[in-house]
């Protein structure tokens, strides 16, 4: 199941795509249908917190819809909404991993620069916009804006301490964020928060896979074009620290929440650390793909 949230004339939709991804089934009209009531919640971070629970009322409700002599009636076609971010506000910051690839640690320093342990900054909620939309260039504050394309956790239930062994347990789904970086205010402030929090530099989408549907998420293939050239190209098998070390390390003392996000760290062939750098430029296209997920796309304003 892929769920996404759209905006429909001036509505915001917790949605469902079909497999052929070219028709969205707008929930809660569709259970309003059904039932003349609306049971499942309203926004996405409201539907994870209901859990199984609310999967359970979703496979019901597909179920219904194809038992009905029109059911294309109850989906909408992608081209009559805007998709947006999965979870457009965030109720706290995004966990972000860094140097979760050992290659990217070097790219960006040396063999010294692998981390012992898993380091963790976090970007605003502001950051967050969706899919297909455009990414300020910031030119008055930076000119070094930079990509970095990631598999994101989203947390499905309240825990603190949890074990590794039971993280996954812990996880609605998973999705794709592009941690848009300024380099030099990250240099120049000597930590990362600054140069990862300017507005609109957390692409994320353009849906939430359930978990159901990726059996391992340490192992998937992910990749970035910028302007269709391959910049990042490796697998998840790659990461310093698995899925579930990341959870039980952030979840040691800290609850986590069911909306939380958690962006895994990316992958070697950052526009930083190529020979010579090559930073993002107004107009130019970001494709992030990750196996099992989809594409994130993206434009820098022009």
């Amino acid at each position: 199941m892929k769920f996404v949230t759209v905006k429909k004339m001036e509505e915001i939709l917790v949605g469902l795509i079909d497999d052929g991804l070219e028709k969205i089934l707008l929930i809660h009209k569709a259970e309003e249908a059904m039932k003349d009531q609306k049971t499942i919640p309203a926004s996405m971070i409201d539907c994870i917190a209901a859990g199984e629970d609310f999967i359970s009322k979703v496979k019901k409700l597909v179920d219904w819809v194809q038992s009905q002599e029109k059911p294309d009636s109850f989906y909408v076609s992608m081209d009559k909404v805007t998709v947006l971010a999965p979870i457009p506000r965030p109720a706290k910051n995004i966990f972000c991993v860094g140097k979760n690839y050992a290659e990217h640690a070097i790219e960006l320093g040396s063999a010294a620069d692998i981390p012992e342990h898993v380091m963790v900054f976090t970007k605003a909620p502001t950051t967050v916009t969706g899919p297909n939309n455009v990414v300020l260039n910031h030119q008055t504050v930076t000119d070094q804006l930079d990509y970095e394309g990631e598999l994101a956790v989203v947390i499905g239930k309240k825990g603190r301490g949890i074990k590794r062994e039971e993280a996954l347990d812990y996880v609605f789904g998973y999705t794709i964020v592009n941690d848009v970086t300024a380099r030099d205010l990250q240099s120049r402030h000597k930590q990362f928060f600054i140069g990862k929090s300017l507005d609109t530099t957390c692409p994320m989408g353009p849906w939430i896979v359930h978990k159901s549907m990726v059996d391992n998420p340490n192992h998937l293939n992910i990749e970035t074009k910028v302007n269709g050239e391959v910049r990042q190209s490796a697998n998840t098998n790659q990461f310093i620290f698995p899925v579930e070390e990341i959870i039980s390390v952030l979840s040691a003392g800290m609850t986590l929440e069911p909306g939380d996000i958690i962006a895994t760290g990316t992958p070697a062939g950052v526009g930083k650390g190529l020979k010579p750098p090559k930073f993002l430029k107004p107009g130019d296209k970001i494709e992030i793909t990750v196996e099992k997920i989809g594409t994130l796309v993206n434009y820098v304003e022009g």
